[in-house]
């Protein structure tokens, strides 16, 4: 950003993965980065739960999570054997990628397109077989495993720039109270939105994108 781009100060935002890498750019670079927003909460704190209510909440993520262990399982240890049979089958690709997205969005009535066209959905999965990239996209599983990126470090110091949290009411990663994340940022704007679900960018965009123009106008 500021090597190639010449940004002397910017603003990130992420979901997912994204939200990771934003934590780490608000951590390790905040002289330039002056602000991140984020819509999930992929890190944690090295301390963990504090209260009651803290705890609860890791009790009930690690539970609901159980049935989401399987595919980060496979990822996080054998990538490699996955990738040779999803791209040698698109429909493989296609079943591995719908669950998530079914799953995982705020959806009418159990209804995949109501939130999604055939186009949308079809194109993502395209851009995995297309440039036979299902390798190198699960390959980050297993790299966070290796390197135990969920949580940061031991000397881990608050993140003070300004932080913007956006909650989707149908997030599959439960976010913790207020207080946990209070914690880890320097929160300043908090959105509990009305729909929406891990995937926000693609459910809800203007939702999205009216929130971080919100919290852009607060910090600049």
């Amino acid at each position: 950003m500021t090597e190639n781009l010449e940004y002397k100060n910017y603003l990130a935002q992420g979901g997912d993965w994204g939200a990771t890498i934003a934590n780490w750019i608000g951590y390790d670079h905040s002289k330039s980065c002056k602000a991140i927003h984020i819509n999930c909460l992929t890190m944690r704190h090295q301390d963990g739960p504090q209260s009651k209510e803290e705890q609860e909440w890791q009790d009930r993520f690690d539970k609901d999570q159980i049935m989401q262990d399987g595919y980060r399982t496979q990822q996080a240890t054998k990538p490699q054997t996955l990738s040779y049979g999803m791209m040698d089958s698109p429909v493989g690709v296609a079943a591995w990628i719908i669950e998530k997205m079914y799953s995982w969005s705020d959806l009418k009535n159990g209804d995949i397109e109501s939130v999604y066209s055939k186009d949308t959905l079809l194109a993502n999965i395209m851009v995995y077989v297309v440039t036979k990239t299902f390798n190198t996209a699960s390959w980050i599983y297993y790299g966070r495993r290796e390197e135990g990126g969920r949580f940061f470090p031991k000397d881990f110091k608050k993140i003070e720039i300004p932080t913007g949290i956006a909650v989707f009411p149908a997030e599959m990663s439960e976010w913790p109270p207020r207080t946990y994340v209070e914690r880890i940022f320097n929160v300043t704007h908090w959105t509990k939105m009305k729909r929406g679900g891990h995937f926000a960018a693609m459910e809800q965009p203007e939702l999205l994108v009216n929130d971080i123009v919100e919290f852009a106008k607060k910090t600049t």
